[in-house]
């Protein structure tokens, strides 16, 4: 990682701190509707609210894309979380933007993607946050099934999780956040919000995050 980028990492993870859009307790766990126990709750939805932090996300999105993927001639949106990132994304690179739904619409045309999306149109999809991987692979198979080529996957938040790695790399896609739980943490532990002798009980839920608090 770059030092930009690792200033970028902290900015972002210091504003989703500071909203409460991520919160770390480690000591007092999360449950999950999966059933896993979770030191972290994530809800990157809040960012739409506050104007710095949605811009401070926007112009990150639009270096990491500028960055990794210049080819791209659509910016593409995951509902509903990453619609407005990608529309704030797409008009400071003057790119088109479309959305793609979880499932194709029960009525009308049954459409999945709205928005025009030319056969063969490099698009880079955009969500808030990064767990397994498994709902944006969806959208970009959903890109793809229309003709689109899918240069990569772009968000604000990743739980560095070996399974998104896995999955991302099974699909071929590849992926870049503009920060991660281990920025998160450290950006905590410096701010005074979490001790430092949680570190290695938080790090040990992102190795493990099923059997973690077992």
């Amino acid at each position: 990682m770059t030092n930009n980028n690792q200033d970028m990492a902290t900015r972002i993870a210091t504003d989703l701190l500071a909203i409460k859009a991520v919160t770390l307790r480690p000591e007092q766990p999360f449950a999950w509707a999966s059933g896993i126990k979770s030191p972290i709750y994530t809800d990157n939805r809040l960012t739409i609210s506050y104007p710095a932090v949605r811009e401070h996300i926007a112009i990150g999105l639009a270096e990491l894309i500028k960055q990794h993927f210049p080819a791209a001639e659509v910016i593409a949106g995951t509902a509903t979380a990453g619609i407005p990132h990608a529309a704030w994304v797409a008009a400071k690179l003057e790119l088109p933007m479309i959305y793609v739904r979880s499932k194709p619409k029960d009525h009308g045309q049954g459409r999945q993607i709205e928005g025009q999306l030319a056969a063969g149109a490099k698009v880079v999809v955009i969500d808030d946050l990064i767990s397994t991987g498994g709902s944006v692979l969806k959208a970009v198979t959903a890109a793809q099934n229309e003709g689109a080529t899918v240069l990569g996957v772009c968000g604000i938040f990743s739980y560095e999780l070996a399974a998104s790695t896995t999955n991302f790399a099974q699909a071929g896609i590849p992926f870049y956040t503009l920060t991660n739980y281990t920025a998160l943490v450290e950006t905590a532990i410096n701010s005074g919000s979490i001790d430092a002798k949680n570190r290695e009980l938080l790090h040990q839920w992102r190795r493990d995050p099923e059997h973690w608090g077992k």
